[in-house]
């Protein structure tokens, strides 16, 4: 076989292939076994008839057929290969020259990785918020945990902010009844947020046995983008009792004798927090930084399948109808051209991103461990809700699990440019992140997290 690759654009290939019909011959054994079993010829069981008894039954341009649509995927691999392409998505194939017993000819254009500068780690700066941890914060956390262990009491006054109310609701949709949206005895805190748009002002001042009414619109099912006149009917009212903060508390609530040593703790616990929102941000900003700073051609094929996806994604829950996601758009004071921009936009984003880290991740020589991998994997189903060998399952079934080897590769690529930059807190003074984006802690479940989620789509 003979390949040759010429280089059409910074990001596309056209890769010539010739080959000679004697390395065809495994291909075209597996073809006549394959098509003797579908035809059914006289005085031979099926499977067993020679080759030229079969071609003379159904012709030679069947067998072809068979020969070239086997032949080509993998000559097209080893043409890859050979030539050192760095591929992107599907080739465009065709068929240039089929000379019977002679010779197979073939082109595959596709979009290839294009060669990106980097440039220089130890020039990035960024400045990323101080760790506070404010009395407040502190205040907040106890409450938290104070109400977890609260009591709810009926009360005999209108609803207030943090009330729990219990809830008769229904909804309408021009007239009709929206059957999905009725339910009964539903509790819900006020406040929350946790339900419908607008619930929570129309609630506020109800008394038990009031019905209120509001317009809001429907952002999933049928009714999706539709506006819907929703009935709540308040059937009782109570407030949360917090138990008091002292020493009993903290012997109920935790494993420490005294309040004291819970609010240490609880400090403690929310500079940890803060400590790795702060790494987290500098994480953003350092990749927003590099992002900004490299030239990279993007290949067109693949920006138009990533925004296919997002596309895919955003009208899913109208079952597709392009009609009501439209008018959803509308009225959340969008156009459809609004969000087609965005969406180019996005993509973009997400594509060059992933290209810039996978080329840090070549000059690195970065590799992915066993163990990163597993790591990846049990952090990924815990947040589907699934376990991790269900998770390879459907991984495998998708064919995601390369995406998931590249997402884990470039999560350490961003780990080595974070710890090359230079990162300072508000004052200016530098911030030592090595604890967190160590060289054994770069490829952590979520040091990648914006490019792993469009790395799933390559």
């Amino acid at each position: 076989m003979k390949s040759t690759v010429e280089q059409l654009s910074p990001t596309r290939v056209r890769i010539n292939v010739e080959v000679p019909f004697d390395e065809l011959k495994p291909s075209f054994d597996r073809a006549y076994r394959k098509l003797a079993q579908q035809v059914r010829i006289p005085g031979f069981r099926p499977g067993k008839a020679p080759a030229r008894v079969l071609e003379s039954r159904i012709g030679r341009a069947p067998v072809l057929d068979e020969v070239v649509n086997e032949a080509i995927p993998a000559k097209y691999s080893e043409a890859v290969t050979a030539g050192d392409v760095r591929a992107l998505g599907r080739p465009e194939i065709e068929v240039t020259k089929l000379e019977d017993g002679e010779v197979l000819a073939f082109t595959a254009e596709v979009d290839v990785r294009p060669d990106i500068e980097l440039p220089a780690f130890d020039g990035i700066t960024v400045s990323v918020d101080d760790v506070e941890v404010t009395d407040e914060d502190v205040a907040k956390q106890l409450d938290e945990l104070r109400a977890r262990f609260g009591t709810l009491t009926g009360v005999e006054r209108p609803v207030q902010q943090g009330d729990f109310v219990v809830l008769d609701l229904s909804a309408t949709v021009d007239g009709a009844e929206v059957e999905d949206a009725r339910t009964n005895g539903l509790s819900y805190e006020v406040g929350s947020g946790q339900l419908v748009e607008g619930i929570d002002d129309a609630l506020l001042g109800a008394s038990a046995g009031e019905t209120r009414t509001f317009t809001t619109t429907l952002v999933a099912g049928p009714h999706a983008g539709k506006d819907a006149e929703v009935s709540a009917i308040v059937t009782s009212v109570k407030e949360r009792q917090l138990p008091e903060a002292d020493d009993e508390f903290a012997q109920l609530a935790s494993e420490f004798d005294t309040l004291e040593e819970l609010v240490a703790d609880l400090r403690e616990r929310l500079a940890r927090v803060k400590r790795m929102q702060q790494a987290m941000q500098a994480r953003d900003k350092v990749l927003e930084e590099l992002v900004a700073a490299a030239e990279v051609p993007l290949p067109e094929a693949v920006v138009e399948a990533e925004v296919g996806m997002r596309k895919h994604d955003a009208i899913h829950p109208f079952d597709h109808d392009e009609k009501r996601f439209a008018e959803w758009l509308e009225s959340q004071g969008q156009t459809v051209e609004d969000f087609d921009r965005e969406a180019r936009e996005d993509a973009e984003r997400a594509v060059k991103t992933q290209l810039l880290l996978d080329a840090v991740a070549d000059t690195e020589e970065l590799g992915v461990s066993d163990q990163e991998l597993t790591e990846r994997i049990v952090y990924q189903a815990q947040r589907f809700g699934v376990s991790p060998d269900e998770y390879v399952q459907r991984a495998q079934q998708s064919g995601q699990l390369g995406a998931i080897f590249a997402d884990v590769r470039r999560g350490k690529a961003l780990g080595v440019v974070v710890r090359q930059a230079t990162v300072t807190d508000a004052a200016g003074d530098p911030i030592d992140l090595s604890d967190l984006f160590g060289e054994d802690r770069a490829g952590e479940a979520e040091a990648g997290a914006e490019p792993a989620e469009a790395g799933q789509k390559q």
